[in-house]
């Protein structure tokens, strides 16, 4: 293209009568006072728009006027013009061609500017004319940090220590009395981890070290040893997870993270004093949470009204169980669907179980009154979308969470309730207004983990009596007794006949029928109409549901609805 012609951008707006011959005048004056541009002048009075000067010079120029919100362009190719000049000329480089490129300027008659253009990109320029102010937005947009910005992370990523401890690395240059516990400390981790161990117990006893595995929610023996080691073990546990190894007469809490096999594993240790020495439990924490509502094996009906419930733009989701009934599993689950750059997440536990990118999570501290109740009212001035709120403990973090939901958050919760039309009478217990709970309550949902019978073992078997005479009174079954599994027990589910664990889900959503009782405080007309929505959709039926689909046993289908019965 050729080299653009000079232009007396206010003659030219008057031939094009965009402005009249006073107006100019009164622009000039003002531009002699101030030392702005006449262009800016002439905005800013009103006379002409932005567009209209670009229009007004396109058409001079006899070259296009760019729509700077309707063009998609590639970095690579912005970034020909380094953010220096682009900003100086106020010019972008939009397309290249095959001699050419594209360049947008908010005054193509800079001729000054075009020649620097030119001798920086050494090629050909066609221009084009955009709007001044989309053109200063859109190099804000294009012209972002955020390569550099990862460099430098990157950077200094490497400079910093790692903090997850290498079991082997640590062995290897401990002094020749302690590499035998560094060893056994291996060799304990990763058998919990092979044999999907979900805490260990280290158990000093009066004639012995007992330590413990807790897999599929059932602890069993793992070792016994001399009882002399136990204080060696806690002490080597504690500095990994820096904690006052002079102190034995107080519980402690730490954390840390461990490398083993290339895996990293979240490690939680708290410690208390009992009458033969400390006792340690250590909880693994193998996965990253961030599984979503699709890995958790809710039935169809459930996902869907579950997927729904969370994508409520504000509401309070109560999700109830005992301890370790994956209350957390569930909620974070929810966490990772809902978890896009257009959300802002906070989370507030005791203590953070799941670390999951993008979400800003809180753990309680009570030594230094970080309560839930004080994290959840900062919370509020955070510009929240979604808060997860670890547990309701207390009346104060009840009527904060109720009142966050009111007001246009989305909150989900946990609660200790064995079924779903408990959680309501449980919150007024704890003093949360019915009026409140009524218009901030969306939807609660109760679960249990069932474990599964293991594949390689499992076959149809008698049952025994107990398990018979249970089952006919459940009339909702309608099972046959002589179609039942159990398994026998083999060395792939560590001869329990159970390998891994399913979740049963209650869901129960929150009506206007519902919403009124509550209102009226009424919690046993709320119990007797939530029980009514529920019929064939309880604990219950879900565990015997899972007993005709040969998932589990009916041994085990009593036992977890003996602990709903509790």
């Amino acid at each position: 293209m050729a080299r653009p012609e000079k232009i007396r951008l206010g003659d030219l707006l008057v031939q094009q009568k965009l402005i009249s011959q006073e107006q100019l005048g009164t622009a000039l004056e003002k531009q002699r006072l101030s030392g702005r541009k006449l262009g800016r002048v002439l905005v800013e009075h009103g006379f002409v728009t932005e567009d209209e000067i670009s229009g007004a010079i396109a058409r001079q120029l006899n070259i296009p006027f760019l729509d700077l919100r309707q063009v998609h362009v590639r970095p690579e190719i912005v970034r020909l013009l380094p953010e220096q000049l682009a900003r100086r000329f106020r010019a972008i480089v939009l397309e290249q061609r095959e001699n050419t490129v594209l360049v947008a300027m908010a005054d193509p008659t800079d001729l000054f500017a075009f020649d620097e253009i030119i001798n920086h990109l050494n090629r050909e320029v066609e221009l084009a004319v955009a709007n001044e102010g989309a053109l200063a937005q859109f190099i804000d947009r294009v012209y972002r940090r955020t390569e550099e910005i990862s460099e430098l992370a990157r950077n200094l990523t490497d400079d910093l220590t790692d903090d997850v401890i290498d079991l082997g690395a640590l062995a290897a240059t401990h002094s020749a009395e302690e590499a035998p516990v560094m060893r056994l400390l291996q060799t304990l981790f990763e058998d919990a981890v092979q044999v999907r161990a979900s805490d260990i117990h280290v158990e000093p006893q009066e004639r012995n070290l007992q330590i413990r595995f807790r897999v599929d929610g059932v602890l069993s023996i793992a070792t016994e040893a001399d009882r002399k080691i136990g204080p060696a073990l806690i002490q080597r546990l504690k500095l990994m997870a820096d904690l006052d190894i002079a102190e034995k007469r107080l519980p402690q809490d730490g954390r840390f993270m461990l490398r083993l096999k290339q895996r990293a594993i979240d490690m939680r240790m708290s410690t208390v004093p009992t009458q033969f020495g400390e006792s340690a439990v250590l909880r693994l924490l193998v996965g990253s949470g961030s599984s979503g509502l699709a890995d958790l094996a809710m039935s169809a009906g459930h996902f869907e009204r579950f997927n729904r419930l969370i994508h409520r733009p504000h509401g309070l989701i109560l999700v109830t169980g005992p301890t370790g009934s994956g209350k957390t599993t569930t909620l974070y689950a929810a966490l990772a669907d809902l978890n896009t750059p257009e959300r802002k997440i906070l989370t507030v536990e005791d203590p953070v179980e799941y670390r999951l990118p993008g979400i800003n999570q809180i753990q309680v501290n009570d030594k230094i009154d970080l309560t839930f109740a004080r994290a959840l009212r900062a919370f509020l001035r955070q510009d929240p979308d979604v808060i997860l709120l670890g547990e309701m403990r207390d009346a104060e973090t009840a009527q904060i969470a109720l009142r966050a939901a009111l007001t246009g958050h989305l909150v989900l919760s946990t609660l200790h309730t064995n079924d779903t039309p408990s959680a309501a009478a449980r919150l007024m217990d704890m003093g949360a207004p019915p009026y409140l709970l009524a218009t901030s309550l969306a939807g609660i949902v109760a679960q249990r983990l069932v474990r599964k019978l293991c594949t390689a073992c499992a076959a149809p078997a008698e049952l025994e009596a107990n398990e018979l005479a249970w089952l006919r009174n459940e009339v909702l079954a309608g099972l046959d007794a002589g179609s039942t599994r159990k398994g026998k027990g083999c060395s792939h589910c560590n001869h329990t006949g159970y390998h891994g664990r399913q979740g049963i889900y209650e869901l129960l959503e929150v009506d206007a029928e519902l919403a009124t009782l509550l209102n009226r405080g009424d919690t046993s007309a709320f119990r007797l109409a939530a029980q009514q929505r529920l019929i064939g959709q309880t604990l219950r039926d879900e565990a015997l549901r899972l007993v005709s689909a040969g998932i589990t046993s009916v041994a085990e289908a009593m036992r977890v609805t003996h602990q709903i019965d509790e």
